[in-house]
């Protein structure tokens, strides 16, 4: 049914008779419904984290269900063909760089947030299904850009890009020891990417936005995934722990940055540099 579905919405048949206000809905239609098949794992992995008793199910720890759940939802894409094994691998090191990042951040001495829950499959204090929260950030781009055929107009030169990227994670390291660079690095990627727009196809006309948008939008949506999770206690932060509160809204730029870095290793693992016009 979803490669149907796909098949569908990749033809790029061309719609002469759509004008005026039918045209913007059922290209504002098709934008949703394009979005929401990308949001495909991230649907799914999400809906097992409301979903699964705090309890947890058939005597596994809540923490162990999600990992088995993410696994799952990771197989079942791959032997339906929604996802490549080029795609898996990108996912894998999503997953592989949100757990370092999370392995730091629950340490003793640091300690940003917390899993409260016991897991058999904590490592460093972290459940191994963290990364997945990760990995679905990844999951989105990768899937987006193939359903979108994504073209960027304007990528700076890859070095910078790939810079900016490596800055943008270290700062989530080290700014707990010489200071907060987050905005000195979203200055950056401002000026860097302030010419770059990404060429979209919602139907059967090529539509476009500036791609700093796309990185702010993508990290609103993240962080509001972040308030449903912590209300539901999957884990916590430190002002979390006596009563739930919003996530502070400054998680919102962090996410954006993190969406940064994602675009630059999705850039790089679906091997699309010939798609992407850098100029000289």
């Amino acid at each position: 049914m979803l490669a149907i579905l796909d098949t569908h919405l990749l033809a790029a048949t061309t719609r002469h008779g759509l004008r005026g206000w039918q045209r913007f809905l059922l290209e504002f239609l098709y934008f949703g419904i394009k979005n929401a098949r990308a949001c495909l794992f991230v649907a799914l992995f999400f809906a097992s984290v409301l979903l699964a008793p705090r309890a947890g199910l058939f005597g596994l720890p809540r923490y162990d269900v999600l990992l088995l759940a993410a696994i799952a939802i990771q197989v079942w894409m791959l032997w339906a063909r929604l996802e490549t094994w080029d795609e898996l691998k990108a996912v894998c090191l999503f997953h592989l760089v949100g757990f370092a990042l999370e392995a730091f951040k629950v340490s003793g001495s640091i300690q940003s947030w917390s899993y409260p829950d016991f897991a058999y499959t904590k490592l460093f204090g972290v459940p191994l299904f963290s990364g997945f929260m990760y990995a679905a950030v990844g999951s989105y781009v990768i899937q987006a850009w193939r359903l979108f055929d994504l073209r960027i107009r304007h990528h700076p030169p890859y070095w910078m890009a790939v810079t900016i990227a490596l800055l943008i994670y270290a700062n989530f390291f080290t700014h707990h020891y010489i200071g907060d660079f987050r905005w000195y690095l979203a200055a950056c990627a401002l000026g860097l990417y302030a010419r770059t727009t990404v060429v979209f196809r919602p139907l059967d006309r090529d539509r476009q936005m500036p791609l700093l948008l796309s990185f702010v939008l993508i990290g609103f949506f993240i962080w509001l995934a972040e308030n449903i999770s912590t209300f539901w206690g999957v884990w916590r932060y430190p002002n979390q722990l006596g009563a739930w509160s919003a996530v502070h809204v400054s998680k919102w730029s962090s996410w954006s940055l993190l969406v940064v870095m994602t675009f630059t290793i999705v850039a790089h693992l679906k091997h699309i540099k010939a798609r992407i016009d850098v100029p000289d």
